[in-house]
């Protein structure tokens, strides 16, 4: 073959116009490597893309002639590959007609193991950067050398413009892809989050200590019985947070399973596992550049907590069926209503995590031991529901408000609030009286018994009447979760683990 200027302009028009409707690396690379195989042999042929922050190099699709399993899709150190490293640190390419002359490099010495003897390397440079290097490498050197390297100099041009394009266009479908999951995102975040109203002196002081720690970044860990307003105030010392434009994305501990945690926190690539149809953007990726919120961490798998001190720790993870290294950069807080000491006590939490998730603690206090605020929250939480549901508010009689003070509220706020509803709903603008709210109140035991009684026993009481109420219906718009306003995961979890068993009432 003659190597004139007219042939290489017509064989590389072709090149291009083969390459040019291909949307993804792996498609760009195997079409480069179909055209290039019928203009020349080749017995090995591969793109690196180099990474000067790192030094670095990782292929830039696949290779061929090489086996799968030294086909990696993670990064090496360039100085792995010393002909990659020579041409990329020199700009310039290099020709080794005899690799025999070369086996001081010991991925010389590799090649030369798998029966390669020859080797061309060629920077791919656009406006004056190194993306990487192209290299093709042979058994027997090429018999027209000269006019061979002549032309795969001009390739590795129009190969660099093509494979920055890909770059950009994978970068922009990256970015695409994090808006819409951040759009998809917002939209499935449907809780009520009514302003958190106070007036006792400990909330105000909360508050206060939630506006000083949100311009920080430290971690800060919120704890406080089930329903006292974790989540609110999470979400507060996000908004009050310079990373407020950014999302608040929140995870369910007691609901990450050893199956699906790492799909969960870290999401997994197409084809990872049976069911993986598509890509998917895990949590820690979504809260890049935001607040991460890990809720009930005390009841996190101690076998998963190792896992989940990892990427606390070093702020990267891999993509579950990935070897990429994602790097992201969050605020983290996190909420327990357990005792954190007597877990570390028990061994039920790690202590290096335990340190890590409590840089600053913020503790809510029960509403039993704010009772005074009951009727400024009844008001506001009143008017909110009928402003939302359009219906006219009910009014109170000064014996009901006081029922409703003297009574231990063991689901704290979010007990009230979800009777609150009920009463807007079920009377709208009519007289609230006692008679009214004992049947969605529980029985009170005597002071004595409430003071003596386990957190446990409580919560397991009150998630008991729950589904006695709801007739053993833990999901949907009506179920006991709805009721209790907890996450159906979350409630059938602790369902297991306080021993109960819903039995839904079958229609007569």
């Amino acid at each position: 073959m003659t190597w004139d200027a007219a042939t290489k302009y017509k064989l590389l028009l072709e090149i291009n116009n083969a390459i040019v409707k291909e949307t993804t690396r792996s498609g760009l690379f195997n079409r480069l490597a179909v055209e290039i195989s019928r203009i020349f042999p080749f017995d090995r042929f591969s793109i690196n893309l180099y990474n000067p922050e790192t030094e670095s190099l990782r292929y830039f699709a696949a290779a061929k002639g090489i086996s799968p399993a030294g086909i990696s899709e993670g990064e090496r150190p360039v100085t792995k590959g010393a002909i990659a490293q020579e041409v990329i640190r020199s700009r310039r390419p290099l020709i080794i007609p005899d690799l025999g002359t070369h086996t001081f490099w010991e991925s010389v010495r590799a090649m030369k193991t798998a029966g390669l003897n020859a080797t061309l390397a060629y920077p791919l440079i656009i406006r004056e950067k190194v993306l990487g290097s192209i290299h093709f490498s042979f058994v027997q050197c090429p018999p027209n050398l000269e006019e061979l390297t002549d032309f795969i100099e001009d390739l590795s041009r129009q190969v660099a413009v093509a494979v920055d394009n890909m770059l950009a266009y994978t970068q922009l479908q990256s970015v695409n892809d994090h808006l819409k999951m951040q759009k998809d995102y917002l939209l499935s975040q449907n809780e009520d989050h009514t302003d958190f109203f106070c007036a006792d002196p400990k909330m105000q002081s909360i508050l206060e200590q939630v506006q000083r720690v949100a311009a920080s970044d430290v971690a800060v860990l919120v704890t406080g019985e089930t329903g006292t307003g974790k989540d609110h105030i999470a979400r507060r010392i996000h908004h009050l947070s310079p990373r407020r434009e950014a999302l608040f994305v929140k995870v369910n501990c007691p609901a990450l399973t050893p199956t699906l945690f790492e799909s969960e926190l870290f999401g997994h690539a197409r084809g990872a596992f049976t069911g993986a149809d598509r890509r998917r953007v895990g949590r820690f990726e979504m809260a890049d550049g935001g607040t991460i919120f890990l809720d009930e961490i005390g009841e996190l798998a101690p076998s998963l907590q190792a896992k989940l001190l990892n990427v606390l720790q070093d702020r990267s993870f891999e993509r579950v069926g990935e070897n990429r290294t994602i790097k992201v950069n969050f605020r983290l807080v996190s909420a327990t209503n357990q005792d954190m000491e007597k877990a570390l006590v028990e061994g039920r939490i790690r202590q290096d995590l335990y340190y890590r998730l409590n840089t600053f603690s913020i503790h809510i206090p029960p509403l039993r031991e704010r009772r005074e605020e009951i009727p400024l929250l009844v008001e506001r939480l009143t008017a909110a529901q009928a402003r939302k549901t359009h219906q006219a508010e009910p009014a109170y009689t000064p014996s009901c408000m006081e029922a409703m003070r003297r009574y231990p509220w063991p689901g704290n706020v979010r007990e009230l609030k979800n009777l609150v509803k009920r009463l807007v709903i079920m009377h709208p603008g009519k007289v609230i009286t006692p008679g009214d709210i004992e049947g969605f109140l529980h029985k009170s035991e005597p002071e004595p018994v409430r003071k003596l009684m386990r957190l446990a026993e409580m919560e397991r009481r009150y998630i008991q009447q729950a589904l006695e109420y709801t007739h053993g219906v833990v999901g949907g718009p009506d179920g006991a979760a709805a009721l209790l306003g907890l996450p159906r995961q979350t409630l059938q979890y602790r369902i297991k683990k306080h021993g109960l068993n819903p039995t839904p009432r079958r229609s007569p």
